[in-house]
């Protein structure tokens, strides 16, 4: 974040006119807007893609949305502390010093004790309140709690809403099923009204200024594919998968929208310049997907099957736990890596404790990236009894792929895993597999299947 905000600061100072400064806004709060403004992610937007792409449980798909909620966490804390230095924000008036004091110490309960508590009351909430709606009323609650002490302390509402968020979400007891949940309620209900409403009081066609826009897309563009790219590069990314973070991270979606709206509302951006701001939050949302695919080169992808032998192929098993289950997948591998069973299985749970691997569909892929490895191996078992991999649509996965793949080469993962992804995708595919009694079988009916939908 802090090459596109240190170059859209140095801009809107300099060349306040240019960028469409009102004359009653101080220069320093504007030039802290813009600069805030062109280097927020839209973590949302994001994730999107990267689910979209098949990458959203990539090791990559991992740093980029880790990446994003920094960022995003950042943009709207330094958004807060604008508005509680020029007045804007409303809410109780205390005084500049105490909001920021209040402001720091909330955004660090937020972030270290609430997260510890959520963790311990999410058990208690599933086990005893009727779902989704016990879990639905106590997000919302907590979000609207957190939006009123956010607005009391003399920042925008919306900034400890984004905080509870953060929090709830870091607990790795609010299941993928209600997230997904969580997310839909969010997208088909709340963000049609939100962006209807935009219309409404807005004149898009009156106020769109081609200049200001292309100007605004240039240095959100540039600043934050540039940026992201070099701290990729720098936390040990190739520089494919670098620039492929970079355009990853350059959708601004609806966050930025989001933020545009609550300075139109302040009072702290003309209409001219919000238009210009949604218009740039649009280009950067649909660019990212087609750049980030063509960085990553996934149109040349291989397969799955290229890497599955008759020894890696376990047949069908009985349902277990999810780690009994990768371990057993590991025992059928291990001879081929040439390392000990036991660190494969710590390498393969160490990153199944990052992020849990199930994709949906009744298919999960607990992967590993090893050093010693010269080529990608895979595992496959059927269990129809189903094993609990916390996947997004919560059934039960009864197909796990275990991928390993050379540490120096990513890409390897991110094209199996959205090769295993878009082939298995077919329920009467995963039917015929979960009968399979062979490699053999099992090949035939995937090769079968390729030709049919070629």
């Amino acid at each position: 974040m802090l090459l596109p905000f240190s170059f859209a600061f140095a801009v809107a100072w300099n060349f306040p006119e240019q960028v469409g400064a009102p004359a009653d806004i101080p220069h320093l709060t504007y030039a802290l807007f813009i600069a805030t403004a062109l280097s927020i992610s839209a973590l949302p937007i994001i994730a999107k893609i990267l689910m979209d792409l098949n990458l959203y449980r990539s090791d990559l798909g991992v740093t980029i949305v880790a990446a994003a909620v920094f960022n995003d966490l950042l943009g709207w804390m330094v958004f807060a502390v604008i508005l509680g230095l020029s007045g804007l924000g409303g809410g109780h008036a205390l005084p500049i010093g105490q909001t920021l004091t209040l402001t720091l110490g909330f955004t660090a309960a937020m972030l270290t004790v609430i997260p510890w508590l959520l963790h311990r009351l999410l058990p208690w909430i599933q086990a005893y309140a009727s779902w989704p709606g016990g879990v639905l009323g106590f997000a919302l609650s907590g979000a609207l709690f957190s939006a009123a002490f956010s607005e009391w302390m003399g920042i925008h509402a919306i900034f400890g809403s984004f905080l509870f968020g953060v929090a709830l979400g870091h607990s790795s007891h609010l299941r993928e099923h209600t997230r997904t949940t969580i997310d839909q309620f969010v997208s088909f209900i709340f963000a049609p009204l939100f962006f209807a409403s935009i219309g409404l009081h807005v004149n898009f066609a009156t106020h769109f200024n081609l200049t200001l826009t292309l100007l605004l897309f240039a240095l959100s563009f540039s600043g934050k594919v540039i940026g992201s790219a070099l701290g990729g590069r720098l936390g040990g990314l190739s520089w494919r998968h670098a620039w492929g973070a970079g355009f990853g991270m350059s959708a601004q979606g609806t966050m930025g929208i989001i933020l545009g709206v609550l300075a139109l509302q302040l009072g702290l951006i003309t209409q001219e310049l919000f238009v210009s701001l949604v218009v740039v939050a649009l280009l950067t949302s649909l660019a990212s997907g087609p750049l980030l695919q063509q960085a990553l080169r996934l149109k040349k992808k291989r397969l799955f099957t290229d890497f599955l032998d008759p020894t890696g192929f376990v047949g069908v098993r009985p349902g277990s736990h999810r780690e009994e289950t990768i371990r057993d997948l590991i025992e059928q591998i291990a001879p081929n890596t040439g390392l000990p069973s036991e660190t494969i299985a710590q390498a393969v749970l160490a990153r199944e404790r990052l992020m849990a691997t199930g994709i949906g569909n009744a298919v999960a892929v607990p992967h590993a990236r090893l050093d010693p490895l010269r080529k990608p191996l895979l595992a496959i078992g059927l269990y129809p009894q189903g094993v609990d991999f916390d996947a997004p649509d919560g059934q039960p996965a009864q197909i796990i792929c275990l991928i390993l793949t050379p540490k120096d080469d990513s890409g390897a993962q991110l094209e199996i895993l959205a090769d295993i992804a878009a082939t298995l995708r077919d329920e009467l595919l995963r039917e015929k597999l979960l009968v399979c009694d062979s490699y053999t079988a099992f090949l035939a009916q995937i090769r079968t299947f390729s030709k049919r939908s070629e």
